[in-house]
């Protein structure tokens, strides 16, 4: 039996729930260290240009065939064009090999934050005090178990009652704590040298590697080439106006970036006199470094608990959009109701993820050239099946069923699209030219061939 297509009660809530989507773990922690690595400002212009030409075009391509199709991926894409069914394939693997482990990380999160709350302060800046943790066995299942069940109950309760009304509280509350506490950390002393090196571009800087490594942050900051915006897409209504809410979101999405980046730069040059190397990538900098910085402060615990709960909400309606991805998948190829099927991914996300969660302990004997569970995961998701995702997506939408098809799905609201010569080319030839050298680039990296 069919069921009735979800939808967001208007463009509001289907623009904080993809921006809640696309703000997650990555712009928290991922594009302040690469900032920092690619020369701060340079980095940050160039992926300011990147988001409004590349990121612009494939969110827009995304959310158009998503609510075009009224489907999620994976029956989205085969049901334009047949032989691209192995497309909707692709792209609905991204999220259900993602959702496990970064529900594992947040976990950890959740663990932070209560460790804060609670006055663990000193505690968790300790050196060995990560590294104990996500080494234990029952502990870390446990925060994992936590914060699953957290994400299962908003997405249980739909689209508008769920989704909808927690983007809606969620993301003011995150601006919010995101802007408090990077005006807290500028007035730190030596901060002031870590937010020049922040915003002032240097044209020395500029290089290939920089631009695919904004290129590269894309995926992670806006939820490309996962299956996410095509499904988001599905649930949206025809009368709200398409281009005008990929630009919002993109706004959304690139502002808290941006502050994210002013939050933790200006902060760890100011604890650490201007070492850059503090900016180290990977769980490093959330759950090692910025505890330190945190220990050091003054009024440390309250911005430290204000930190872990921004990052919280970040990691929660990014986590959401992941779980509603896959279920509203499931939901279209087995009719199933949506509490069976929330409850059969959250079951299986939960199996999938402790071998992640225990990557760290009792599995790390397991690993693939020097890679943890959670890393290998991680790596085959965002180097491997992103790239090639947003690559055949380029491809299809240039040459099978051509831009036009995405532009008139965009013009029904008002009959306007003002970039659709700019969507045009990048989708036709700029964009697959970069993401075949991202792909290149990221599994030469992923298997230490190379360094990005």
């Amino acid at each position: 039996m069919q069921h009735k297509r979800s939808s967001f009660s208007n463009k509001l809530g289907f623009v904080l729930a993809a921006s809640g989507s696309a703000v997650g773990l990555g712009n928290i922690w991922r594009f302040p260290y690469l900032a920092a690595q690619y020369g701060g400002g340079t980095f940050l212009l160039i992926y300011l240009i990147l988001a409004v030409t590349f990121g612009f075009a494939l969110m827009t391509a995304e959310i158009a065939i998503g609510r075009k199709t009224g489907l999620s991926a994976i029956g989205a894409f085969k049901s334009l064009d047949k032989r691209f069914g192995f497309l909707g394939v692709l792209a609905a693997a991204v999220p259900i090999i993602i959702f496990p482990y970064y529900s594992v990380i947040g976990g950890w999160v959740t663990k932070y934050l209560a460790a804060f709350i609670s006055g663990q302060v000193q505690d968790a800046a300790a050196d060995t005090y990560f590294s104990e943790f996500i080494g234990g066995t029952f502990e870390p299942i446990g925060w994992f178990a936590l914060f699953m069940a957290a994400t299962s109950i908003v997405v249980l309760l739909g689209v508008e009652e769920g989704i909808e009304k927690v983007s809606k509280v969620m993301m003011p509350i995150l601006v919010v704590l995101t802007i408090f506490i990077a005006g807290y950390g500028l007035t730190l002393d030596g901060a002031m040298e870590g937010f020049i090196y922040y915003i002032k571009p240097h044209m020395s800087d500029v290089s290939a590697k920089t631009i695919l490594a904004a290129m590269g942050q894309l995926f992670y900051s806006m939820s490309l080439a996962m299956g996410i915006m095509v499904t988001y897409g599905s649930y949206m209504k025809k009368d709200n106006h398409l281009e005008s809410s990929v630009r919002q979101i993109e706004i959304f999405d690139t502002g808290i970036a941006f502050l994210a980046g002013l939050m933790i730069i200006p902060a760890v040059f100011a604890f650490s006199g201007g070492d850059r190397s503090m900016l180290s990538s990977g769980p490093g900098l959330m759950f090692m470094t910025l505890p330190k910085v945190f220990a050091s402060m003054k009024f440390g615990g309250i911005i430290g608990a204000a930190f872990f709960i921004m990052v919280l909400f970040a990691a929660l309606t990014s986590a959401i959009s992941l779980m509603e991805t896959i279920v509203s998948i499931f939901r279209d190829k087995f009719h199933w109701e949506r509490r069976n099927t929330c409850l059969f991914v959250a079951g299986l996300a939960l199996l999938l993820g402790i071998p992640s969660s225990l990557g760290f302990g009792p599995l790390s004997f397991i690993s693939w050239m020097g890679l943890s569970i959670l890393d290998i995961m991680d790596f085959l998701s965002n180097s491997v099946l992103m790239p090639i995702v947003a690559l055949f997506t380029c491809l299809f939408v240039g040459f099978v069923i051509k831009p036009s098809t995405i532009a008139e799905e965009v013009k029904i609201t008002d009959g306007k699209f003002s970039g659709e010569k700019l969507f045009t080319v990048m989708i036709k030839w700029i964009a697959p030219i970069f993401l075949i050298a991202i792909l290149i680039s990221s599994v030469l990296s992923g298997l230490g061939f190379i360094k990005i």
